[in-house]
């Protein structure tokens, strides 16, 4: 039904458009009585050979949402309700922003591609906190975390801290997002040196509250070998929990949609089925790498269950999708849980 029907009216849309229309429809089902009930027993789909324990959390299942669909934590119930095991909320800064221009946001039907630059909008982490506090469900929820546009990186440490500090009752883990390319500058703070000191302030933040939250951080897929290194390193000096990998390309190799369309769309992270190769290629040299023991959260193209199998093959330990959300539609859930379930029995004879 939703792709034969509500999708190509979603298509329509621009699509800021129709994510702003998704959002409104999907709040006001969830005000109606019994409507999540209704949800779950529809898209939800639970069987305890998808239960899952990853940096000391219980997962429902390994599939989640990945961050920049609910930046501001406003539908975490009525995600829950679709059968995500885990919702990624953020990019949340410590103060309101309102991002980039608009048009930022791109489809690539073609590609099964999006391309954004949507810059960190945001209400703030204030507001995220407060909606987090009244939420109905126990669904597992990862604060991605960022600095705002006009916070020099060498005072970037202090917004990453500011957001712990606001989120931190809140949320069950955080990612630091140091990878987006639609923030200026931002992915110079991937480099070892100034990264690994950012690391180390937050995590003495993180640390400093009561319970210390799992930290993760968000890389780019555009990472060479010698680079993913040093990530490594990074992960290990800075006590890190974990790795999200990866967040949206700046490359534009391999597109079927004609270069003159793509080169007027400008500039902005690329995500979905093209970056699904580079995403795996990415979580198998991590996962190998480190022995398998580095947790990771493998985004990226994940469209379908035999997606989901493959990051999970590669050394995920839990996979998050966007772009395959917005293509193939709620019911996405419910078909990997289902398959990745068939295999995990099969697996354990």
């Amino acid at each position: 039904m939703y792709q034969h029907l509500l999708r190509p009216l979603l298509f329509r849309l621009s699509p800021e458009q129709a994510h702003h229309f998704t959002f409104e429809a999907l709040g006001a089902a969830g005000k109606l009585p019994f409507a999540h009930a209704l949800l779950r027993n529809q898209f939800g789909y639970e069987h305890p050979n998808l239960e899952r324990e990853v940096f000391g959390l219980k997962f429902k299942n390994p599939i989640g949402l990945a961050a920049g669909f609910d930046k501001n934590a406003v539908l975490v119930d009525e995600l829950a309700a679709l059968g995500f095991g885990h919702v990624e909320v953020g990019t949340v800064t410590p103060r309101p922003q309102p991002g980039n221009p608009t048009p930022r946001l791109f489809r690539l039907p073609t590609d099964k591609a999006l391309i954004n630059r949507m810059g960190f909008n945001n209400a703030g982490a204030a507001a995220a906190a407060e909606r987090l506090r009244k939420r109905r469900t126990d669904v597992i929820i990862g604060g991605n975390i960022g600095k705002n546009k006009d916070t020099p990186n060498e005072e970037a440490a202090a917004d990453y801290v500011a957001c712990v500090q606001a989120l931190h009752d809140t949320v069950d883990y955080f990612v630091v997002n140091v990878s987006s390319p639609n923030t200026p500058g931002l992915r110079q703070l991937q480099e070892r040196e100034p990264l690994l000191a950012l690391l180390r302030e937050v995590q003495r933040a993180n640390h400093a509250q009561r319970t210390a939250r799992p930290l993760l951080l968000k890389i780019a897929p555009d990472l060479t070998n010698e680079q993913l290194d040093d990530i490594l390193v990074i992960v290990r000096e800075a006590g890190l929990n974990g790795v999200v990998a990866t967040n949206t390309t700046v490359a534009r190799n391999g597109l079927r949609t004609p270069a003159s369309e793509v080169e007027h769309m400008g500039a902005g992270g690329l995500s979905g089925a093209p970056v699904r190769a580079r995403s795996t290629e990415v979580i198998r040299y991590l996962h190998q790498r480190s022995g398998g023991t580095l947790p990771l959260i493998g985004v990226g193209g994940v469209f379908s269950p035999d997606d989901a199998q493959e990051k999970l093959d590669a050394g995920a330990s839990l996979v998050q999708l966007y772009t395959g959300f917005i293509y193939e539609g709620p019911a996405v859930v419910e078909r990997m849980c289902r398959q990745l379930a068939r295999h995990m029995r099969v697996e354990r004879g």
